[in-house]
């Protein structure tokens, strides 16, 4: 069974999939590139969020056509990472969350345009659990509960929008309730990673934020999320076990 991983900024330049063979996969809904290797044996399956060239923006990704790559390869579970702001003080930044639960207000694309289907979505526990069990094994910090509100893309949020959702969310980004949300759709098993890569606007008083210094900061918890990434794909083999 392969492995489905997508992320962004979190693992730009990442050596996790340094060997794979690119590849082009077309879909109802458009072409994926990708990137399929090795690792401890099992395959991966490696979606770059931004494509090929790092350059489409949040609010113009195709999920529908990178989720239902994963499910055209035979994918059955995916594992999200994804750079996010943190709304809480206690939540610092280099922080890696896994989310337990996630909002989103906003319009979330779906699989069921022509038809009446409601899913009932969420995050899988026992992928989750794999995930904190990695992180546990090799000494690393990890937060294992955390609501994600998803705002959208590309300017970030307002003070004001961050002084409301704070009471309600833990982190902020603007990916991982569509990604989640598909996958259910098409009965896939989906969980996240978070990298705390700052503050969100107005939690820690007059700090700027730009895309530039998020990338930055995101590129400092990447060795984590590799090694955390690599014990979960490990025990795929049997070799590591929560």
């Amino acid at each position: 069974m392969a492995l489905g991983i997508i992320s962004g900024t979190s693992l730009f330049g990442t050596k996790l999939v340094e060997a794979a063979k690119e590849r082009a996969v077309d879909t109802p809904y458009g072409t994926v590139y990708l990137r399929v290797a090795t690792v401890h044996s099992q395959e991966i399956i490696f979606i770059p969020r931004h494509g090929k060239d790092r350059t489409i923006p949040p609010h113009r990704m195709n999920y529908k056509a990178n989720i239902r790559a994963f499910k055209e390869l035979g994918v059955e579970e995916i594992i999200g990472v994804t750079s996010v702001g943190s709304l809480k003080h206690t939540i610092t930044p280099q922080s890696l969350v896994v989310p337990h639960d996630y909002i989103s207000l906003c319009s979330i694309p779906t699989f069921y345009d022509n038809e009446i289907v409601h899913v009932t979505p969420g995050l899988d526990e026992a992928l989750r659990k794999r995930i904190i069990g990695a992180a546990r094994s090799l000494g690393i910090e990890i937060v294992e509960r955390g609501v994600y509100f998803q705002t959208v893309g590309p300017r970030l949020e307002t003070r004001a929008e961050i002084n409301f959702i704070k009471d309600y969310a833990d982190v902020v980004g603007m990916n991982m309730a569509s990604e989640a949300t598909l996958a259910t759709e098409l009965g896939l098993r989906y969980a996240n990673i978070s990298t705390v890569d700052n503050y969100a606007h107005g939690i820690i008083a007059e700090e700027a934020l730009d895309y530039k210094a998020i990338v930055e900061a995101a590129s400092k918890s990447r060795e984590n999320v590799e090694k955390v990434l690599l014990k979960v794909i490990e025990g795929m083999g049997g070799g590591f076990h929560n």
